[in-house]
């Protein structure tokens, strides 16, 4: 208690606007640019955003997105395969990227006064990717033991089984990474006409975090990505789920330890109104070891030894509000089961205490303002709520947490988790016959 009242403490002493410092530009071309400066540190880090994730993967080629996101290292004619995280490394820089179901992120860190680096060779692979046949039926190997490895963890294909399940008409249905089978028939003309239609200005973000100077920084940026021309066309991804009437349930067998359950109920993404109960509910039920379920569940029953809610808000379109557990040793999964629904229940009938609602909201914003103190955090949380409308929903996000009741917090309950909206599976334990 005594951490998260310094936490409470600080977030009184900061700014009130979350959104002050950020400098936005619009290129011709359409490509459209967040700049925040910060001078804390001689630090700053540059992010690329593409609007194209796994729901915008074509029927039969799921994975797509994920594998050009392997591929996009591969090199162009003025730096070979794997230069670009080589020539990083070398300025004393560290570089990623990662592939969601509604985006694609690329990002750099440096010295601030190498920031240059990324500029250039960001430029350079949204335009001129060589896409080596070789490079592509090694990085599709890579990306299929990527896959298989992946399938070795139980929960992990239970997840993506509840998923598939959940959604049938949305392209949310399939994985990121992709199907084995989609993944393996993937060609370079596939990746070709995915790159040529997803990644150009147009379409893409950059947000620029750190210790710059913001009109400095836009005059590099114009020089390098004002001559790419927009795409001529893509495909937009518009498939909506029907509404779920009647649970849907599934078990697998694999060998495991103990048994394990995910219960997903369809909830709305930010920022509906309903998202911040839905938060708020979340953080409640297992914000840590004196949340619901832990006390109840794990705790006072004993009934398993890990249980947990994951509201995944930060969607395009409507997703999930999972509830997860794993049996403790010799305990019956069906238990466990009808612990995690009585838990539901009782916040739908009994209001939450004031002091339980804002303890949630304590926690959500603590996490979410002390985060601000990353330059890297700082540009992630502006482009993610750019890909999902507007980088200024930031601080809609957190005024919103604040004004959520115990009342909000129990109709979202009982709007959203009921039977009905429910997608249930069972991971059932197998020997090995080995």
């Amino acid at each position: 208690m005594r951490k998260l009242a310094v936490l409470i403490f600080i977030i009184l002493l900061l700014p009130l606007s979350l959104n002050a410092g950020v400098n936005e530009y619009k290129l011709d071309n359409g490509l459209k640019v967040l700049v925040i400066e910060d001078h804390k540190a001689p630090l700053a880090t540059f992010q690329i955003w593409y609007r194209v994730g796994s729901r915008d993967d074509p029927g039969g080629k799921s994975g797509i997105s994920h594998l050009l996101e392997h591929v996009m290292f591969k090199g162009t004619p003025k730096y070979g395969s794997k230069a670009f995280s080589k020539m990083v490394k070398r300025k004393g820089g560290v570089d990623n990227a990662s592939t969601t179901k509604d985006y694609t992120m690329y990002y750099q860190t440096l010295a601030s006064d190498r920031i240059d680096i990324s500029i250039e060779l960001e430029a350079d692979r949204m335009q001129n990717l060589i896409l080596d046949p070789k490079e592509v039926i090694a990085e599709r190997n890579v990306v299929m033991e990527e896959r298989r490895r992946y399938e070795d963890e139980p929960q992990n294909s239970l997840y993506e089984e509840v998923v598939a399940a959940a959604f049938k008409s949305h392209s949310y249905h399939w994985p990121v990474i992709g199907w084995i089978s989609d993944i393996s028939s993937i060609e370079r003309s596939d990746l070709l006409n995915h790159y040529r239609a997803y990644y150009s200005p147009d379409n893409a973000v950059i947000v620029v975090s750190g210790d710059v100077q913001a009109d400095e920084i836009i005059k590099k940026i114009k020089a390098s990505f004002g001559s790419i021309s927009p795409a001529s066309s893509r495909t937009v991804a518009t498939s909506k789920e029907t509404e779920q009437k009647g649970e849907r349930r599934i078990s697998l067998k694999r060998e495991a330890e103990l048994p394990y359950i995910i219960a997903a109920y369809h909830t709305p993404s930010f920022p509906n109104p309903d998202s911040y109960a839905l938060e708020v509910l979340g953080m409640i039920l297992s914000g840590g070891k004196s949340s619901r379920l832990y006390r109840s569940i794990v705790y006072e029953k004993k009934l398993a030894i890990g249980a947990s809610t994951d509201y995944i808000g930060l969607h395009k379109d409507p997703y999930l509000f999972l509830f997860e557990a794993t049996a403790a040793p010799g305990k019956d999964i069906k238990d466990v089961e009808n612990a995690l629904y009585a838990e539901i229940e009782k916040i739908k009938k009994e209001l939450p205490s004031e002091r339980e609602v804002q303890k949630a909201k304590n926690q959500i914003e603590a996490s979410f303002v002390m985060g601000q103190d990353s330059i890297y955090f700082q540009a992630e949380i502006t482009g993610m709520f750019e890909m999902l409308g507007s980088w200024k929903l930031k601080e809609q996000y957190l005024e919103n947490i604040r004004k959520t009741t115990p009342e909000d917090v129990s109709r979202a309950a009982k709007k959203y988790l009921h039977e009905d909206n429910r997608t249930v599976g069972i991971l059932i334990p197998m020997k090995n016959s080995k």
